[in-house]
């Protein structure tokens, strides 16, 4: 059997798209896949078992990605084609049986709808599959000295649902202070390459013999295996939020100016926490997008600490 699966570009949506991939992965084992998403989102999907290919799709003038995927693919034969960008190249290949997301439904959250796309409730977890070398290279950055592991991510790809720097410094030394959460834990801090110096003062918040930073100096499977050994997670609403989630570690997710109800993290052991303000508050000023400034002001230290305190807490209860 073969699968053509067709997702996103950006990296948020392309990790909760693996609910259905893993759907299809687990009820047909050895199932051949081929994977379409865009360049960001593509390496998440190369431990993906069986696969056969990826093909990136950056954008091009007047869809000539679409096109250019057509040519790539209908030679083959599909036993499944499942499109989760709602365009026609489903109905024009040859295939079996297709599975097209007609557009986001936000009274539901994006994994709960893709869940009844396949006809699948409870939908199934997102998941990302790592390589024996992405598991070696996380051994290799993250010491092992019995600490417990602390991973954040302080920043996201629009200024605008960044929590300020300086309360992830605050956090963090809450969290690891003596009577703290995680007493003296070791930090990972996570980013995209762009990100790194919006991060500058949490990075450095802690010596380099208490941190491992990795800001696209890493394949995204080493940063996934790296944070399937963590403790804790914590950061803004970002692809990164996801892949924690998805790696099945307690993940602690940031909200103010985007809704958790659609893109709240989605795991085993998950949670959120918003700013005081609501979606709808924080929008009502009018048009934000250009705006890097931070729009979480709203959102304590306290309120965060106390979340991530009770997501702990449910910890030893968690089915995994």
């Amino acid at each position: 059997m073969r699968l053509l699966f067709i997702t996103s570009n950006r990296l948020g949506d392309a990790v909760l798209s693996t609910s259905v991939l893993r759907h299809y992965v687990e009820t047909y084992p050895g199932i051949r896949v081929t994977v379409a998403c865009g360049p960001v989102a593509a390496p998440i999907f190369e431990g993906v078992p069986n696969l056969e290919r990826i093909i990136e799709m950056p954008k091009q003038k007047r869809g000539g990605h679409w096109w250019k995927l057509w040519k790539s693919v209908v030679l083959t034969w599909w036993d499944i084609i499942v499109d989760l960008r709602g365009s026609a190249t489903a109905y024009v290949l040859p295939g079996r049986k297709r599975v097209v997301l007609p557009g986001n439904d936000d009274d539901l959250h994006r994994v709960e709808q893709l869940g009844k796309l396949i006809g699948v409730e409870p939908a199934p977890l997102p998941m990302i599959w790592t390589r024996p070398e992405d598991d070696a290279r996380a051994r290799e950055l993250i010491p092992d000295h019995g600490k417990a592991l602390l991973a954040v991510g302080p920043s996201a790809n629009w200024g605008g649902k960044t929590w300020p720097a300086e309360r992830f410094v605050k956090l963090i030394a809450r969290i690891r202070a003596n009577d703290g959460l995680l007493p003296n834990a070791h930090l990972l801090v996570v980013g995209a390459p762009s990100e790194r110096d919006a991060a500058k003062p949490v990075i450095e918040s802690l010596k380099a013999e208490d941190r491992t930073v990795i800001f696209g100096d890493e394949h995204l499977l080493t940063v996934q295996a790296c944070l399937e050994r963590s403790d804790l997670y914590v950061g803004n609403d970002s692809g990164l939020m996801h892949m924690a989630a998805a790696a099945g570690i307690p993940t602690l997710g940031l909200f103010g100016p985007t809704r958790e109800d659609n893109y709240g993290p989605c795991g085993p052991i998950t949670a959120h926490v918003r700013t005081d303000k609501s979606f709808e508050e924080i929008w009502k000023s009018g048009e934000i997008w250009r705006s890097h400034e931070s729009r979480m002001d709203s959102l304590p230290v306290e309120k965060v600490f106390d979340g991530a305190r009770a997501l702990l807490a449910r910890k030893n209860g968690a089915i995994q």
